[in-house]
């Protein structure tokens, strides 16, 4: 982060942002918490206008984050702006004028091998990526996901060596197009569950929102169950929950 010592605007930028997050948190508007939240800022003084210090800001995340969100970047750096600017009224003679987000600039060691391995097909995912409001802006195991709940849940899954899918992509065609990504599908002795993460800060929707997502689904005879995020808080609560579906699955089983 550079910066003008001399100028008046606030020295640590984790407090704006922090605070802007904070404030898009209570509107809902997780996409541009998601990008706060995962962002490597840095601002720069660009000198005097009138008096004023204008200061330029730039926003760096995740690339798997700017795919998401690339096709309403300039809206997202409004939103932000704006906010941003809201927080620096007590500072008159600091002005941002510019806001910027883009993609964190970095190689890794494997990064022309696995470059050559995304061209012939390996490693390609059909993992929601989907460009919405309520973005995935968590990462673990190469996979995406929206809280650190499904990061819990999605791992006492996996330590169980049962079948499912976090996140995927389900596509119904036709005249009325949908596209649908349940939070996880589980599929053991040939029954389909789809499970739902509600309650925390990213699953907001009402019942009736979830219900009339999930509903092209439940209408091919596959079963929907709902979780709370306050039953994933711990990777023990996370197993007991995953645990628990599996019972339901073989409930299910059994009463055919």
């Amino acid at each position: 982060m550079t910066s003008n010592p001399s100028r008046q605007l606030i020295n640590d930028i984790e407090a704006l942002l922090a605070t802007s997050a904070r404030l898009f948190a209570s509107e809902g508007s997780m996409r541009e918490v998601a990008i706060l939240a995962n962002a490597q800022p840095s601002i720069e003084w660009c000198g005097e206008n009138f008096g004023r210090n204008i200061y330029h800001l730039y926003l760096q995340v995740p690339h798997y984050l700017y795919s998401q969100i690339s096709d309403e970047i300039e809206v997202c750096e409004d939103l932000i702006l704006k906010k941003a600017r809201i927080l620096l009224k007590p500072y008159p003679e600091d002005e941002l004028a510019y806001l910027s987000i883009s993609p964190i600039l970095s190689a890794g060691e494997e990064w022309r091998e696995n470059a050559k391995k995304w061209v012939t097909g390996k490693g390609v995912n059909n993992q929601g990526r989907v460009r919405s409001n309520n973005i995935a802006s968590i990462q673990e195991d190469g996979l995406l996901f929206r809280s650190q709940n499904e990061v819990l849940f999605y791992k006492a899954l996996k330590s169980l060596g049962v079948s499912f899918a976090p996140l995927p992509v389900f596509i119904r065609g036709g005249e009325e197009y949908r596209r649908i990504e349940p939070d996880f599908v589980i599929v053991k002795n040939g029954v389909v569950l789809v499970v739902e993460v509600d309650g925390d800060t990213v699953h907001n929707e009402t019942p009736a929102e979830a219900h009339d997502r999930t509903t092209m689904l439940a209408h091919e005879g596959v079963h929907i169950e709902r979780i709370r995020a306050s039953e994933c808080q711990t990777p023990d609560q996370a197993v007991a929950c995953a645990k628990r579906m599996l019972q339901v699955i073989d409930k299910i089983k059994s009463s055919r």
